[in-house]
């Protein structure tokens, strides 16, 4: 395959990852579309690492996979302390939490 068609399917998740993140007001529903950004960024970096013939874009998605491991489990902390307060996991309530 071509080089073009993968950084064409990563700009695709990319905004569609970018859109879900302005758009939506579930904080599960925002942090799946992290992850899409994520991944599309994972993406790209094996694919010009196999183009140059490099393993470093394996390496970085590597330490891209477990960054995003860990964003999952505190992101998911943090709309569980959400929802146990206000009952709701609007991001846009989260404001309402200062003290």
């Amino acid at each position: 395959m071509l080089l073009n068609e993968f950084l064409l399917l990563a700009a695709v998740l990319f905004a569609i990852g970018v859109y879900g993140v302005l758009s939506r007001r579930n904080g599960v529903l925002v942090l799946m579309s992290i992850e899409l950004i994520l991944n599309s960024v994972n993406i790209n970096l094996v694919a010009f690492g196999t183009y140059n013939g490099d393993v470093a874009g394996q390496v970085f998605a590597l330490f891209i996979i477990a960054v995003a491991a860990a964003e999952v489990g505190v992101g998911l902390a943090i709309v569980l302390l959400i929802y146990r307060n206000r009952r709701s996991i609007d991001v846009a309530e989260a404001d309402l939490l200062k003290g």
